[in-house]
């Protein structure tokens, strides 16, 4: 098959929860008949939820048989050397119409001995919030191993937890081993390792329509929760016109602030493919004889190898995310 370039949507993987809303289909325009829409998984190679390509030449295709054609094209050549095969981010919108589970995530190592898996570095952009909706990020207290088990035993949790009340474009990095969850009324986007490995220490005694409890994983999370962790979760960042401005950097990621204002000239010099979430407005991306339009609650990946490209656009919000 012959290498073709150019800006690459994918078919969103829609997922219902039994905390989902419904701002995905109100707000970002995803077409779904699910009751409770909680993710949309805009880009994802986890195993059973490979994303399909939806235009181009390669419309049709899954994410991993692009990796096989396009291999250092589409990621680079050191993200290859490094993943092969295996896309290294998983994308995501996630609407909260009741609280998520309070959680946390393993790392690399804990991850890979128990799960054959990445850990779950993430970030998270507020694209919209509920007056009075909060994150919940990390501890109020000093916290020892001891006084959180006992406050898990008593169900009394959330005493020692952090509340943030949250609005639009507040953004905070949620690194592996931060106890957190989102809050009622919050939708974000969620950049974050390949991996679905999440940790539940409580889920608010909810049950579901069978009337069942959902699996909690306390035996596994209290080795992965670092309680030594400073308070270094919220993210300033600029917000200059045309400007890549950057949000979070880490060794998974980078993450920077794109508003977009007339034709805004790219040239990729990083080795690395580029993803766009568009959390604003509408714009058009243009490759050589290619042009994808793009608006606000979609995404395009655009391939390492295609390195001079434009955006177009009065009023686009991104989100540009590299590795």
């Amino acid at each position: 098959m012959n290498k073709e370039l150019y800006p690459i949507k994918f078919t969103p993987i829609l997922k219902d929860k039994i905390w989902g809303g419904k701002k995905l289909k109100t707000t970002l325009n995803k077409q779904s008949d699910l009751p409770n829409l909680g993710e949309s998984w805009e880009i994802s190679d986890v195993e059973g939820d490979t994303s399909i390509v939806s235009n181009g030449y390669y419309k049709g295709k899954s994410l991993k048989e692009l990796l096989k054609i396009l291999g250092p094209d589409l990621i680079g050549q050191q993200n290859y050397r490094i993943f092969e095969d295996k896309f290294p981010l998983l994308i995501k919108f996630i609407d909260a119409r009741e609280d998520l589970s309070i959680q946390l995530h393993p790392n690399d190592t804990l991850a890979a001995e128990r799960h054959n898996s990445f850990g779950k570095t993430e970030m998270w952009y507020v694209m919209q919030a509920d007056e009075d909706a909060n994150l919940i990020v990390g501890f109020n207290q000093k916290v020892t191993p001891e006084k959180y088990l006992e406050h898990l035993e008593n169900k009394t949790l959330t005493e020692i937890l952090n509340f943030d009340k949250v609005k639009q474009g507040d953004t905070y990095f949620i690194e592996v081993g931060r106890v957190h969850a989102i809050g009622a009324g919050v939708m974000l986007a969620e950049i974050q390792q390949t991996s679905d490995v999440t940790y539940r220490v409580y889920d608010w005694d909810r049950v579901d329509d069978e009337g069942n409890e959902r699996e909690l994983h306390n035996d596994l999370a209290i080795d992965a929760i670092d309680f030594n962790m400073p308070d270094n979760f919220r993210v300033s960042y600029s917000k200059t016109e045309n400007k890549s401005n950057e949000m979070v950097t880490c060794p998974y990621f980078t993450t920077n602030y794109l508003e977009v204002n007339g034709v805004l000239s790219k040239k990729n010099s990083k080795d690395s493919f580029f993803i766009y979430m568009c959390v604003g407005g509408d714009a058009t991306i243009t490759y050589g004889k290619h042009t994808e339009s793009i608006k606000v609650g979609e995404t395009i990946l655009m391939p390492a190898d295609a390195v001079d490209y434009q955006i177009t656009s009065k009023n686009a919000k991104f989100l540009e995310v590299h590795v």
